[in-house]
C-alpha cells in the first residue's frame, strides 16, 4: 500500500499527460468508465454488499447507511454521468479575455487544469466515479480519499476508473486512491504541500471544520447544507406544500434537503396542519412556541435552527414577515440553499438579492442543488464558499486561468 505521499508524488508525476491529453481522448476514458461500470456491476454491488453489512454491525444511522447504499439504479446513474460529461465542452484551452495592446502585445486568458486535485470524502461511493470523471475531462489528476465505511466499493470502483485510463494509454496514477483510511492519512492528505494544489472535502460539518481548520494546502469549503424553505404571505400553499414534501421527504440524507421551514404569519393557520397530516408521521416536527400553538409539536431550542439533521426531522418556525426571514436564514444556514414560496415580485427579489448562500429559489426545491439538474454532467462537490467557485463545482470549477503574451520584442 502506497502512503499518502508517495500517491501524490505519482499523481504529480501524472498531471503533465493528463493536462495535455486531446479532448477525444478524455472522452473515450469517460465513455470507457461509464462501459465497465455496467459490466462490473455485480463485482461493485458484492464489494458494497461488505460495507453495508459491516456498516450495520456498527450500529450506524439507517441514513448513513442510505448514503453508503450503491444498486442498479445508482450505478447506471454513475455511468450516465460519466457519459454527460464526456458529451460536455471541454474547459481547456477555452479563451476567456483577450486583447492587443497599443503596444503590439496579444494577451490571451486561457483556461488550464488546476494540477493535482485531493477529495475527501466520506460515504457517498458515487463521488469516486463522479470526482474522477470531472477531473478528467478538465485535465486534473485527482487523489481521492473515501471513508473507511465505503472503502471495498470504493476500490472496486478505483480499479475500473484506473483500468479505463490504462487502456487508452494514460497514466493510471490520473486517479489515486487512498486505501489507508486512517485519520492519519487524511492530515497527511491535508498537508501535500507543492504537491496538491487543491483540496476538496465533502461530507458532514466536522469533516469540513477539520479540513478547512487543519489543511495547508488551499480549500473549497463545501457541503454543509442547514437548508430552509420560506412560504411567504402571498406564496400558492399547494406549491409550498409539494416543495416541503420534496424538500425534506424524497432524500433527506443530502445535503440539498430542506432541514428547516420558515411560514408566514398569516398563512401558518392553514399550511402548518397540511403538513403534519401530509407527512408529520413519517417526519419528526419541532417547532417555536407559536408552531405549538397551531400544530402538535416537540420544542425546537437554538440548537435546531443550526442542526442539518440529514434524517426525517423538520425545525418549524413562524415569522411575520419577509425581513424576518431573511434575518432568520443569514444567521442560521450555512449558505448552501435557500428557497421562498411567494407569488410576490418584491418579496421574489429581496429574497434573492438579501439572502446569503450559493443557490436562491423561488418557488423551487433545493433538491435541485446539483451538478447533474444544473446541466454539469456531475458535480465535484458545493462549494458554500466565495472565493474561485460557488454553488455546484463542474468543469469550469476545476480549472484556472494563464495568461500568455504574445511579442515581437517589445521591452518596457
Amino acid at each position: 500500500m502506497r502512503t499518502v505521499h508517495e500517491l501524490a508524488e505519482d499523481a504529480c508525476r501524472a498531471k503533465s499527460q493528463i493536462a495535455g491529453a486531446d479532448g477525444s481522448l478524455k472522452d473515450a476514458v469517460l465513455f470507457g468508465i461509464a462501459e465497465k461500470l455496467r459490466v462490473c456491476e455485480q463485482q461493485i454491488l458484492q464489494a458494497n454488499a461488505e460495507d453495508i453489512r459491516n456498516a450495520e454491525q456498527s450500529g450506524l444511522a439507517s441514513s448513513f447507511i442510505e448514503r453508503l447504499t450503491v444498486n442498479h439504479a445508482r450505478i447506471e446513474a454513475m455511468a450516465k454521468g460519466a457519459e454527460d460529461v464526456a458529451r460536455l465542452k471541454d474547459p481547456v484551452g477555452e479563451v476567456v479575455w483577450g486583447s492587443t495592446r497599443p503596444n503590439g502585445l496579444q494577451i490571451v486568458q486561457k483556461r488550464v487544469p488546476l494540477g493535482v486535485i485531493a477529495i475527501i470524502f466520506e460515504s457517498r461511493p458515487n463521488v469516486t466515479v463522479d470526482a474522477a470523471a470531472l477531473c478528467i475531462k478538465s485535465g486534473n489528476a485527482v487523489i481521492l480519499r473515501g471513508g473507511k465505511e465505503a472503502i471495498r466499493t470504493n476500490i472496486v470502483l478505483a480499479r475500473i476508473i484506473r483500468s479505463a485510463l490504462k487502456e487508452q494509454g494514460l497514466p493510471e496514477d490520473c486517479v489515486c486512491l487512498v486505501e489507508d483510511t486512517s485519520r492519519d492519512s487524511a492530515t497527511s492528505l491535508m498537508n501535500q504541500t507543492g504537491l496538491v494544489d487543491l483540496l476538496i472535502p465533502r461530507g458532514g460539518k466536522g469533516l469540513i471544520k477539520a479540513v478547512v481548520e487543519g489543511a495547508k494546502v488551499p480549500v473549497i469549503e463545501t457541503g454543509a447544507g442547514n437548508c430552509h424553505i420560506y412560504i411567504d404571505a402571498s406564496g400558492d400553499l399547494n406549491i409550498g406544500y409539494r416543495i416541503i414534501e420534496n424538500a425534506k421527504m424524497s432524500r433527506p440524507s443530502v445535503c440539498n434537503a430542506a432541514e428547516t421551514l420558515l411560514v408566514h404569519s398569516s398563512v401558518a393557520g392553514e399550511f402548518l396542519p397540511m403538513v403534519r397530516d401530509g407527512f408529520g408521521r413519517d417526519c419528526e416536527l419541532r417547532g417555536c412556541e407559536r408552531t405549538a400553538r397551531v400544530i402538535a409539536v416537540k420544542p425546537a431550542d437554538e440548537n435546531d435552527w443550526y442542526t442539518e439533521y440529514n434524517d426525517y426531522i423538520l425545525a418549524i418556525r413562524i415569522v411575520d414577515s419577509v425581513d424576518e426571514a431573511i434575518a432568520h436564514i443569514n444567521k442560521y444556514n450555512t449558505k448552501h440553499s435557500e428557497c421562498i414560496v411567494t407569488e410576490s415580485i418584491e418579496s421574489a427579489r429581496r429574497f434573492t438579492e438579501q439572502v446569503d448562500a450559493a443557490v436562491v429559489y423561488v418557488n423551487a426545491s433545493t433538491r435541485f442543488t446539483d451538478g447533474g439538474e444544473f446541466g454539469m454532467g456531475a458535480e465535484i462537490g458545493i462549494s458554500t464558499s466565495k472565493l474561485h467557485a460557488r454553488g455546484p463545482m463542474g468543469l469550469q470549477a476545476l480549472t484556472t486561468t494563464k495568461y500568455t503574451v504574445q511579442g515581437n520584442g517589445q521591452i518596457r
